[in-house]
Formats: structure tokens, C-alpha cells, sequence
């Protein structure tokens, strides 16, 4: 007995105990991975995902009192900044039970500063819900979290919320995620009425009607079909059986012969099948403010979205002979787990969040960071539920928590079994655009300066820092405005450093027209043993995001293996500075195809020399540039006002790419250089009586126009 109460007080969700004569029954671990779900809610911003999240935790039991994001009281948004704002700024992890399901739940943000905070999520998540506004559809932050899911092979479904809005319109968005997302969008649920007359859903897969009965949400009636729409309820049912039809093929020959003898668990079965191939993405809709569409949700969520063993085995590389090794979700395998995301908390110091994807581990044990070759103990383990902590002795297969004690363990770092290492895939991580100097205002907080910095950096691999020694400045780097103002914030808040910021700097960059070779050659005697480094290089343009792609082509001993990693450390160094304004190189081919050494005056710093001196003249010769960052922009504006817009956002090089119709108003999406949005804010209000609103997010680069180049090279 003393082991099975073991086996329950371990357990990573509570079950339902039920006393079968002398025994007590309990689930099998595989049937417990078989009922975990670990999925993130996100959207673009303002679409309802945190109210979505909020409603969750009440109805499974997790929250007695559901908070708002506009009272600043939602549990997810516990930061203040968060609160003060009315936004998501760093995604937050919670666990709840519906039914005989534990869900862990990441609600992300949805404002395109933080969306590294999705990547990271995305990383560690077996599946999605994808919030849509039922007014706003299809937004920019929607495409960019979809692409970052595909990116990531994340299975998901898409919840239309704000179906109570003026001017929702559940079909208007369907079509939107097929045209813009490219989805194979299938209705399961179709709303009953809209704006203020919405009530409730039906339900395509049991042929039901749901309806509300009051704005608690809590209680509802199922009944049948309402007369006035079973036309459009049978035509819709009839397109979701037609594609589950393509994902089975006995579904596909009752579909063809007799589609009446498709029963209801066929049909759930092979959603589910659908959604975790990633061939179907099943659409329901609700009101998550008014609580309308919650249970149905969560039952989807238990119903089609994959347990960690529907997802494939994790892979990776073992770094003692770099072969591909999987890792299956099971405890008995070898443990391995990733850490996504790193917190400085105020009362345990640094919380390190790990997802598990095989084995066990237990709190007070030590584990292998592969990523860095080092041990680390971890001091205990903690289940998060936003900020609050609670503590668990052990974490299995499929679990998400935090650990306490990893000091040298950053995001994206592999920890496991010493005896059986591997180093798991990382993340991708996007560039910073916008930078801008700080200093302490006192002089004596210089040291406290650069100690909250790295704190910062830790926790957001998006943040950057450097010194730059011409200026003597602490210069910081981040995804736009938004993003370094509520890291000053932070600063002030919760390190009680105040701060001073100069005025925020596009990040340019340079890059190469022209495909050429170049040689550096380092010779230097000095009375002794002198320094000796000769390299050839082949540079030319790469494609645009790669960064510098380093290759030695070097055949026969040329150059010796030793010397290639310093080569490669010099292209790189010297990659920080270009040639016309010192702003860093990128997007550029960098092949070793030749050189020479010196027996005795060859060394590391001699071709580190020499590969940065071929860079410099590769630069030269393949007439560098600079280019800009170029933002994707949506600018909502009520049509009175749509040619003073428009007129504006072309003075500004921008590019329209569509005008839509909203509800009174145009939403206009196009592009424009970063270097011109300074200001926009204002500049809109003034255009439109405050009435106009915009946002934004990265989309490429580009070269800069001469005509500003010449004025930015000079200034530089």
C-alpha cells in the first residue's frame, strides 16, 4: 500500500479515486501521457486570448473568481507592467483538469515585441489554439504566430471569439484563414446569431444546438437544430465530413456511398487523426468575455489536439559522435528536457522552465546541461501557475516546470542523463531592429547597470546589450519601442535602477552586392617568433535573415584543422563592424578555399587577423550597402479619413499592399521602413481624431536608398 499512495501523491494530475472493494484503482502511466495536453493559447493582440485563458482556469475549478484583463486583475497577467498596460508581455504557464484530461497551458502575448516569447513556447508545446477576433479576423500577429506553428509543426485549432462584437462575423474569418493562412479551415461549430443576438452554437460533429442561458455561462441547453437553420448547418456539416473524408480512407467510402452511416466517434476519431497529421484545423467560435463557448473548447482540446505520445519522438545530436538520437516520451527512458525560458524571481533568485521530453528526474538530484558540458544541482522543482509556485518532489515524461538552482543553464539548453547526453534542437530567435543608449542616473549604479542588464538578456534572448567604446555608451537592442520601454520599466520597478535612454536607433545593417574573392595575409616579425596567417576567401551575397555563413573548402592540409575555428572566430569578429558606418555585416556567404601557414609563426590570433582582413577587403571589393528593417503594417482608420492616410503613409516609402472593408472602417496593409514609423502614433491621431490605430511587426530588410545612405554614412 505505502507504493501505490506513492505512486497517487507523484502523480502529475489528481484523479478521481475509486474504492473497488478492498482496492483502490489508478491509471497506468501511459494511459496518464495518453491524457496530457500540453498546448499554448495565442493570437494576435487584443483577440481575447488571456480572457480565454481566464475563463479556462474558472470553469475546470483552477480560479474562483475570474479576473479581466481591463481591471488588471487576469491571473495570467500578473506582472504590473502587465497590468498597467492592459497586455501580454511574457508568456505564462499554468496547469489545470478538465474531465480525466491535465491540461498545461502557455498563454503568449500578442503583441509582436514579445513574440519571442511564442517562439519559445511554440518550441515545447504539442499543440495550439489560435484566437481569432470575430471583427478583426485575420490580423498580422495572426500570421505571424501561424507561420511560427508551421514552422514548428504544431498541430492546432482556431477559436473566433468576440462573437457578441458589431460587426463579428464567424464566416468572414473562416474564408480569411484559408486565403491568408492557406488552412484547411473546417467549421465544427457554427454560431447562433451574432452582435448582441448571439447565443450559443451549434455543434456540426453531434448535430446539436447549444444555447446559453445566461451570461454566466455556465448553464446551457442541448437540443435540436433550430428549423431556420438546418440548411446551412447541413451544408456545413456536409463540408466537414468531406474533409475528414481525405484523412481516412474508410471514412472516404462511407463518405462516398453513405455519408448518414458516419457515426459521431468516427467522426472525432478522425479529426483528431486530421488535426495531429496537421491536415485539418477544426473552427469553433464563442464569446470568451461572456463565457459562451468555454466547455465546448475544452472538450475539443481534450478531444483532437495530441497527447506527447501522438507527436513524434523528439530527436537530437549526441555530442560525443554527433549521430541523431531519439528520445520517445516514456519514463524509462534516458532523461532528456529543454529549458524554453529563463525568470528572475524576486524570492528564489533564477527559475529555469524545462519541458520533459523522456525519463524522470527528482529535485535535489544533479543533471548534465549537454548544451555546455557542465553539472548542475538542482536545488527543487516547481509546477507554475503564473507567478505562484508549486513545489513537486519529481517530473516525468510530458511535464512542464521549473527548476531552481541552474545557474549556468540558458534558453535552449538540453539537460539530461550524463551517461546517455544529447543536445536537442534549439530555438530560433529573431534579430533586434531598434537600439538605443542607457546609462544609470547615478554614477554609482554603473556596476548595478550591467548586473539587471544581464538579468534582462538571461531572460529575453530578443535583448541584446553591447558596449560600444567609441562613444563610451551601454548601448541595448530589442524588438521595437514597446519592447525596450518596458525593460527600462522593469529596471525601475523591480531592481529599483533608474534610468536614463537616448533617443531609439534603426538598427542597419550592411550586407554585399556583388560576388567576389578576397585574401588576408597577417605577416609580422618582431625579432623572435614572428606571426604568420594567409587566407583566401570566396564571399557572396546569402539569402536575407541567414546572418554569416561560414565554410571551410579547405582540402589537403592547407591550412591545419586547428587554425580553421580561428578563421572562422575572425570572419566573424570582424562581421560586428562594416566598412561604411560600422554597423553590423550580415547575409553573406563566407567559403575558405585557400591560404598557407608558417611551421613555427602560424598561430590563433594570426589568422584570426588575417580572416578579418579579408573580410574588410571582401567588403570593399563586393561594394557593401546597408540595408534597413522593413516593417509589416495594418492600419485601421474610419474611412472619412482614409485619403489623408494614405497620402501620409506613401510620403513615408511605404508600400500599400491591400485596402479591406471593415465595419466603417478601411484596414490598409502594406510596408515601411522602420526608420520612418518614429512618431507615427501621433501622426495618425492627428490624421484621424485620435480615431486611427496601427500595428507592426518585422518583415525583411532592404537597401537603404542612396539618397539616405549618403546622410547615415556621413553622420556615422
Amino acid at each position: 500500500m505505502p507504493v501505490l499512495v506513492e505512486k497517487i501523491r507523484t502523480a502529475p494530475f489528481q484523479y478521481k479515486e475509486k474504492l473497488k472493494g478492498a482496492g483502490l484503482s489508478i491509471m497506468s502511466r501511459e494511459h496518464q501521457l495518453d491524457k496530457i495536453r500540453n498546448i499554448g493559447i495565442m493570437a494576435h493582440i487584443d483577440a481575447g486570448k488571456t480572457t480565454t485563458t481566464e475563463k479556462i482556469l474558472y470553469m475546470c475549478g483552477k480560479i474562483y473568481r475570474m479576473g479581466t484583463v481591463d481591471e488588471g486583475t487576469a491571473t495570467m497577467d500578473w506582472m504590473q507592467q502587465e497590468q498597467d498596460r492592459g497586455i501580454t508581455i511574457t508568456s505564462a504557464s499554468t496547469a489545470c483538469v478538465w474531465k480525466d484530461c491535465h491540461i498545461n497551458i502557455i498563454d503568449t502575448p500578442g503583441h509582436v515585441d514579445f513574440t519571442v516569447e511564442v517562439e519559445r513556447a511554440l518550441r515545447v508545446l504539442d499543440g495550439g489554439v489560435v484566437v481569432f477576433c470575430g471583427v478583426g479576423g485575420v490580423e498580422p500577429q495572426s500570421e505571424t504566430v501561424w507561420r511560427q506553428a508551421e514552422r514548428y509543426k504544431v498541430p492546432r485549432m482556431a477559436y473566433v471569439n468576440k462573437m457578441d462584437r458589431t460587426g463579428a462575423d464567424f464566416f468572414a474569418v473562416l474564408k480569411q484563414m484559408e486565403d491568408y493562412l492557406g488552412a484547411n479551415a473546417v467549421a465544427i461549430q457554427l454560431p447562433m446569431g451574432s452582435e448582441d443576438s448571439f447565443k450559443g452554437m451549434i455543434d456540426l460533429i453531434e448535430d446539436k444546438a447549444i444555447i446559453y442561458k445566461d451570461e454566466g455561462g455556465k448553464d446551457f441547453d442541448i437540443t435540436e437544430v433550430p428549423e431556420e437553420l438546418t440548411e446551412i448547418v447541413h451544408e456545413y456539416r456536409h463540408k466537414m465530413l468531406e474533409a475528414i473524408a481525405d484523412v481516412d480512407e474508410k471514412i472516404m467510402e462511407k463518405y462516398v456511398h453513405d455519408e448518414h452511416s458516419i457515426t459521431v466517434d468516427e467522426v472525432r476519431q478522425t479529426l483528431r487523426k486530421g488535426v495531429i497529421s496537421s491536415m485539418v484545423i477544426p473552427v469553433l467560435c464563442g464569446s470568451s468575455l461572456k463565457n459562451k463557448g468555454i466547455q465546448p473548447l475544452l472538450d475539443a482540446a481534450c478531444d483532437f489536439l495530441p497527447s506527447p505520445l501522438d507527436v513524434p519522438a523528439i530527436e537530437g545530436i549526441d555530442p560525443r559522435d554527433e549521430s541523431v538520437q531519439q528520445r520517445k516520451p516514456d519514463d524509462e527512458s534516458h532523461f532528456s528536457a529543454l529549458a524554453f525560458k529563463i525568470v528572475t524571481d524576486p524570492y528564489v533568485g533564477k527559475l529555469t522552465y524545462f519541458r520533459v521530453y523522456s525519463g524522470t528526474f527528482e529535485s535535489g538530484a544533479y543533471v548534465y546541461n549537454s548544451s555546455k558540458d557542465i553539472k548542475e544541482r538542482v536545488g527543487k522543482i516547481v509546477k507554475m501557475h503564473a507567478n505562484k509556485q508549486q513545489i513537486v518532489e519529481k517530473v516525468y515524461a510530458g511535464d512542464i516546470a521549473a527548476a531552481v538552482g541552474l545557474k549556468e543553464t540558458q534558453t535552449g539548453d538540453t539537460i539530461c542523463d550524463e551517461k546517455h547526453p544529447i543536445i536537442l534542437e534549439s530555438m530560433h530567435f529573431p534579430e533586434p531592429v531598434l537600439f538605443m543608449a542607457i546609462e544609470p542616473k547615478s554614477k554609482k549604479d554603473q556596476d548595478k547597470l550591467g548586473t539587471v542588464l544581464n538579468k534582462l538578456k538571461e531572460e529575453d534572448p530578443s535583448f541584446k546589450v553591447r558596449y560600444d567604446s567609441d562613444t563610451d555608451q551601454t548601448i541595448i537592442a530589442g524588438m521595437g519601442e514597446l519592447h525596450l520601454e518596458v525593460l527600462v520599466d522593469r529596471m525601475k520597478i523591480e531592481f529599483n535602477l533608474m534610468a536614463n535612454t537616448g533617443k531609439p536607433e534603426v538598427a542597419y545593417k550592411e550586407t554585399i552586392r556583388n560576388r567576389v574573392s578576397a585574401t588576408g595575409k597577417f605577416v609580422q616579425q618582431t625579432g623572435g617568433r614572428g606571426q604568420y596567417g594567409h587566407v583566401v576567401f570566396d564571399v557572396e551575397p546569402g539569402e536575407r535573415g541567414t546572418g554569416v555563413v561560414f565554410e571551410s573548402k579547405i582540402k589537403g592540409g592547407v591550412i591545419p584543422r586547428e587554425f580553421i575555428s580561428s578563421v572562422k572566430e575572425g570572419v566573424l569578429e570582424g562581421a560586428r563592424s562594416g566598412i561604411l558606418a560600422g554597423y553590423p555585416v550580415t547575409d553573406i556567404d563566407v567559403s575558405l578555399i585557400d591560404g598557407s601557414y608558417h611551421d613555427v609563426d602560424s598561430s590563433e590570433l594570426a589568422f584570426k587577423v588575417a580572416a578579418s582582413m579579408a573580410l574588410n577587403e571582401a567588403l570593399t571589393k563586393g561594394k557593401s550597402v546597408l540595408i534597413e528593417p522593413v516593417m509589416n503594417i495594418e492600419i485601421t482608420v474610419p474611412d472619412d479619413f482614409l485619403g489623408d492616410v494614405v497620402g501620409d503613409f506613401n510620403s513615408r516609402r511605404g508600400k500599400i499592399e491591400s485596402i479591406k472593408q471593415g465595419v466603417k472602417v478601411k484596414a490598409v496593409r502594406g510596408f515601411v521602413p522602420l526608420a520612418e514609423t518614429f512618431g507615427y502614433a501621433t501622426a495618425l491621431r492627428s490624421l484621424t481624431q485620435g480615431r486611427g490605430t496601427y500595428l507592426m511587426e518585422p518583415a525583411y530588410y532592404l537597401e537603404v536608398p542612396k539618397f539616405i545612405a549618403d546622410k547615415i554614412i556621413t553622420l556615422g
